[in-house]
């Protein structure tokens, strides 16, 4: 690992643990030559998934469109960036988990929807009329309908 600070190719591990998601491995790391310390996260590496678009073209999974989404859906209302990041880290467990190496936008769209439904209302509803296409004032009121009824 190259040290950030002056590029050096020797550093030694002087801690190393899981991270707070359980998903990684934080280490602690000092450089042989400038003394700094710094942080590295390790990873496993997962199957590359596909996802197939609703135009059935087909193309890599990006962790950073799922994240992009349900920031739009959650703009101006009290859920922490903190709350936010264990969605995206859950949903993305839960869609790893199906064990396949496609997956169907439509099935990531249902997994967030169900989600934000449980974290926010609202969300929800902002993130479903993209997804579905809402394309009137009665979708919407069909949405919300449905939420009140449930409650």
């Amino acid at each position: 690992m190259k040290c950030p600070f002056c590029g050096e190719a020797n550093t030694k591990v002087i801690d190393s643990r899981p991270a707070d998601d359980n998903s990684s491995i934080r280490r602690r790391r000092q450089c042989e030559k400038c003394k700094k310390r710094f942080t590295t996260y390790e990873k496993l590496e997962t199957i590359p998934l596909v996802v197939i678009k609703k135009d059935l073209a087909r193309e890599p999974y990006d962790r950073s469109k799922l994240e992009q989404g349900i920031f739009r859906s959650c703009t101006k209302l009290p859920i922490s960036v903190g709350q936010i990041m264990e969605l995206v880290d859950s949903i993305e467990t839960e869609i790893f988990n199906l064990g396949e190496k496609e997956v169907s936008s439509q099935q990531i769209g249902e997994i967030v929807m169900e989600r934000l439904k449980q974290m926010d209302p609202v969300a929800y509803v902002r993130f479903a009329s993209i997804y579905r296409e809402f394309k009137d004032v009665n979708t919407f009121m069909y949405e919300i309908k449905k939420i009140l009824d449930n409650q």
